[in-house]
């Protein structure tokens, strides 16, 4: 509680002081109203300010950050129509970049009263140094006093952001300040340098200075600015394409994970460009917070009555202002969070989860981060659903399991049994009358129960994890190998490539029943000395390659003979690499050995429910 009062404090002395620094350079700019001068030439006073406000509005990157270097303009137009007319052009500049860039209104009302500030103290100081070289008309004295007025200027415009960041409760952390503080050093240094060349090009005699001067000299100046900010957020744009494309590959990579929004943090944050996030999904009826970053309100959780009142919403919901609203979600994130945006998961008109995202900053939700936050949270409702349709499969194929193994005894074991258990009461009542009779009938129950019970052994068998599900695909192929080496003489070797990856399981099972087959016909039929297996997790499919040095065999004998076989051969294995889109090839002469190769395409699930971009315009 003292913590939280200590915050408040903080941030009412900000705005404090923010309010009394806006109201004295406010004070000034109007005072200046009433001492403006005609200006002698209306097209330099036009064009330095149209240039003024360009660089103003399109910052200048410079180490790691952004500047407006517009101090050269700001010193011609002192030099050339005075203090009063240069403070009102200042500010106005500004005031309207500041309202078009939709700032808060402190905001506002503070930029344009500390920059007139700053050059009011800079000019006052100037003036009264009185030092006697710069009473001399020499370039040295010119550039001289330019660079008191820009290194003053610069200071106190520092000092005045500094005690605000210094004053209110969000940490002003020493690297902030260092990179800050840096990007001014760069903003002046380019200041100096261009403000030192209109002395050098204005001391030569090149006749009248006119509007096209001013225009050639401050035309780089303003081209670069424009440009090198242009081109920032052109990259910028670039950024968040590439945030989304990796997003968007996550996701399709990671859909099988339970944990799939673990990893999307980062992406979504390079996308939307968000200080705190937090994403709820409604499951089976009920709403659960799946993932939160940034700066989260500790113990503090909506009640499910409240989360599905958001199921009404179709549309995002854009609040410039938390402290104006009471909406209950935004209580989730801490303080500083001023600005927030709702964004529902909308799946065929039903809204199955909620994105909140928020900025320290009020207002600072343009259209464009709108669309973008939409973009991601349609990406994010694709993706629930196509869970859901993966969560309804596998209910569908569990109930289908259910329903066979219930027919299965139904017919098989239950039937056996019942005529088990007839004919034993028939040879209770032939065993004194007809002994021999009795003991055939017991004999054939006995044999019946036995085949009973290797049938339920058998689906109990099946009924247990599969290897690969218990231990992953490498180690249940290993075990297998480790095993047939424990019984049969032949050399086998395994070898690995590349980083592996996690499949669906039917695809390791897949991957584990062909091998498994096809060491077992190795060692049956082939009479090989020599098995060589390598798994290969390759760029765009996995391969799986089984070779022995065995007497080999005719494949079309062997379809022949498979078809009248009901086992796990050539025809089976096939047909399992039809249901996972992969490639089975088997090379076999007699007397050359046999080569089974299987290639499995890379599919985001490798073969499970969804295709490639390759399959999409099918």
């Amino acid at each position: 509680m003292n913590q939280n009062m200590t915050l408040q404090h903080r941030e009412n002395y900000s705005k404090l002081y923010m309010t009394s620094l806006s109201i004295i350079g406010w004070i000034i700019i109007i005072a200046s109203l009433f001492r403006l001068e005609e200006p002698r030439d209306f097209l330099v006073f036009f064009l330095l300010i149209g240039f003024l406000a360009v660089c103003e509005y399109y910052p200048m990157p410079v180490y790691k950050g952004f500047t407006s270097i517009v101090f050269p303009f700001v010193y011609v137009l002192y030099i050339l129509f005075g203090l009063s007319n240069t403070i009102i052009v200042f500010a106005g500049v500004v005031l309207v970049v500041n309202i078009v860039q939709r700032r808060p209104f402190r905001t506002i009302c503070f930029n344009p009263a500390q920059y007139i500030i700053s050059l009011i103290i800079a000019e006052k100081t100037v003036a009264f140094m009185e030092l006697s070289f710069l009473q001399q008309s020499t370039i040295l004295s010119h550039i001289t006093e330019y660079f008191l007025l820009l290194t003053l200027f610069y200071f106190f415009n520092n000092v005045f952001v500094d005690l605000v960041l210094l004053i209110r409760p969000q940490p002003y952390r020493f690297s902030i300040w260092k990179q800050k503080t840096l990007t001014e050093l760069s903003s002046g240094l380019v200041a100096l340098v261009y403000g030192s060349l209109l002395f050098l090009l204005g001391s030569q005699n090149r006749g009248d200075i006119d509007v096209f001067s001013y225009f050639f000299f401050f035309s780089p100046l303003v081209g670069l600015s424009l440009l090198s900010s242009v081109i920032v957020r052109l990259k910028n744009e670039k950024k968040r394409l590439d945030a989304l494309f990796s997003i968007t590959s996550e996701l399709n990579r990671m859909l099988p994970a339970k944990e799939w929004l673990a990893t999307l943090k980062d992406s979504i944050n390079d996308f939307i460009k968000v200080e705190a996030s937090i994403l709820w999904i409604k499951e089976d009826g009920i709403w659960k917070k799946r993932m939160e970053d940034g700066p989260i309100t500790k113990n503090f959780t909506l009640t499910q009555a409240e989360l599905h009142s958001y199921e009404h919403i179709k549309n995002p919901l854009i609040f410039n202002d938390r402290r104006k609203t009471a909406e209950k979600a935004g209580d989730c994130f801490s303080s500083d969070i001023k600005a927030i945006v709702y964004t529902p998961l909308v799946i065929e008109n039903e809204t199955v989860g909620m994105f909140v995202v928020g900025r320290s900053r009020v207002r600072s939700f343009e259209e464009n981060d709108i669309r973008s936050i939409a973009t991601l949270a349609n990406q994010l409702a694709a993706v629930i659903k196509t869970r859901m349709l993966f969560t309804e499969k596998e209910k569908r194929i569990l109930l289908e399991e259910r329903n066979r193994i219930a027919r299965d005894i139904h017919d098989g074991v239950a039937q056996t049994m019942a005529g088990a258990v007839m004919k034993l009461e028939t040879a209770q009542r032939k065993y004194r009358k007809h002994p021999e009779e009795a003991m055939n009938l017991v004999n054939d129950s006995v044999n019946k129960l036995r085949s009973c019970l290797k049938e339920v052994r058998e689906s109990i068998y099946a009924l247990r994890p599969y290897p690969t599900e218990r231990v992953g695909l490498i180690p249940a192929i290993t075990r297998k190998i480790e095993s047939i080496k424990g019984e049969f003489p032949e050399d086998i070797q395994f070898e690995i490539r590349g980083e592996e990856i996690q499949l669906s399981s039917m695809v390791e099972k897949v991957l584990f029943d062909t091998c498994s087959e096809s060491l077992q016909n190795c060692i049956k039929h082939a009479t090989a000395t020599r098995i060589d297996i390598l798994l290969s997790f390759q760029t765009e499919h996995i391969l799986l390659k089984v070779k022995d040095n065995g007497k080999g065999f005719s494949l079309f004998q062997a379809m022949i003979k498979a078809q009248n076989q009901p086992h796990f051969g050539i025809l089976q294995m096939n047909d399992a690499s039809d249901k996972i889109n992969a490639s089975l090839q088997i090379d076999s002469k007699e007397g050359s050995g046999t080569e089974i190769t299987l290639t499995v395409p890379k599919m985001g699930l490798e073969g499970g429910f969804i295709d490639d971009q390759a399959h999409v315009s099918g």
